[in-house]
């Protein structure tokens, strides 16, 4: 070990690994109260979408969060297949995790970094925690996330169904702790910037508007482009005003964004790679209503009563709060949807937890039994042992 990874006694050292804007913005809390921890040495890896300019190189709004010692890798060229991006990612985290020796590896849901990170650690013998696993959606996001569950020693969840997936997945009651959606924590904070800072930075002069979020389904390997121009059809005739922020990178991603191009020249649309969550959720509390296949429209929207159409099968087997509707792919039925979800009353409910995940989480953490706990863990049969 060399003597920059010499830790002070009693101090846990603990990687917490990102890909995406959508899982830093769950992490960013969690990281924080860790690194305002004198018990906590806080590393971070960054990887995934976070390096991709086409995708806004938010690298740069991790680097502005102020988290100290952040080390930056490239996993993926544009056109790298998912289980190659998985392979490449593997590799270089295998080679941070000996170098560093982290006592845990945190990673978030089911993104294919989130794999990597509970293989590596698995591997390796270093504990994982891994937030928000037990969500069902019934896509290959589904599969990942419980492959990250089997990896993963130590859990934190949404709610108390998530609790119960988990332990119908063999997984033990007491390595299973219920902290809430930790991105409620930023909702319920006064960090949020006000509409106008939002509007003048990104340059929105819209007064009403809805905002589209849509992502590819992976397994879903026919008639992308044909949806997603039924989308931009829709959105176009509905006349209303939208802030368009682009898809993730997955599989099918550069389909969408190709029917995207019909937006061009139109005032009606502002289009962003991407961007910084707190404005985003600032947005989003003032919107109209949300469309997509985002699930941001199952747990952020319903928070602040802001309708949501869900569009396809992306989410089928989420929550369903009372502001989302469901939509098919049809520009016949989007449309319609868009009609309702302007009528609708604006009526707030949390899913996922009230806030405070940081503190939950923490204390889970500050736990001696936690780290006395085997890192191989056991299967927990809930057949009848007599069967």
């Amino acid at each position: 070990m060399t003597e920059a990874n010499i830790l002070e006694e009693g101090k846990k050292r603990v990687v917490f690994l990102t890909g995406t804007r959508a899982d830093f913005g769950k992490l960013k809390s969690l990281i924080s109260i860790l690194q305002q921890s004198e018990d906590y040495e806080v590393h971070l890896f960054v990887t995934g979408m976070h390096m991709l300019q086409k995708y806004g190189y938010t690298c740069s709004e991790v680097e502005k969060s102020g988290f100290r010692n952040l080390f930056k890798y490239i996993n993926q060229n544009e056109y790298d297949s998912m289980d190659a991006i998985l392979g490449k990612t593997i590799s270089g985290l295998s080679d941070y995790v000996k170098e560093i020796q982290p006592d845990m590896i945190i990673v978030h849901g089911d993104r294919l970094e989130a794999l990597a990170g509970a293989a590596v650690g698995a591997l390796s013998n270093v504990r994982v925690g891994h937030i928000e696993g037990g969500e069902i959606s019934g896509t290959i996001d589904e599969t990942l996330r419980h492959a990250v569950t089997k990896l993963s020693g130590y859990h934190f969840v949404a709610n108390a169904k998530a609790k119960l997936r988990l332990m119908q997945l063999g997984e033990e009651e007491t390595a299973v702790h219920v902290i809430g959606s930790p991105d409620m924590d930023i909702m319920r904070s006064d960090a949020l910037p006000s509409l106008e800072e939002v509007k003048q930075r990104y340059d929105i002069t819209f007064q009403e508007y809805g905002i589209l979020l849509y992502h590819p389904v992976t397994t879903e390997t026919s008639g992308r482009y044909a949806k997603a121009m039924e989308l931009v059809s829709a959105l176009k005739e509905s006349g209303k005003n939208y802030i368009v922020i682009y898809p993730n990178n997955d599989l099918g991603a550069d389909r969408i964004l190709e029917a995207y191009k019909e937006f061009e020249g139109h005032d009606q649309f502002k289009i962003f790679p991407s961007m910084r969550f707190e404005y985003f959720l600032s947005l989003m509390k003032q919107a109209s209503f949300m469309v997509g296949n985002s699930s941001s429209g199952v747990m952020e929207a319903p928070y602040f009563g802001v309708p949501a159409i869900d569009i396809g099968s992306r989410q089928s087997n989420r929550a369903q709060p009372k502001t989302l509707l469901k939509s098919q792919s049809d520009k016949a039925s989007i449309m319609k949807a868009i009609t309702q979800a302007l009528e609708m009353p604006r009526e707030a409910e949390s899913l996922f937890g009230e806030g405070g995940s940081d503190q939950k989480f923490k204390a889970v953490l500050d736990s001696e039994s936690l780290w006395h706990r085997p890192v191989q863990k056991q299967f927990v049969d809930l057949i009848n042992s007599s069967l």
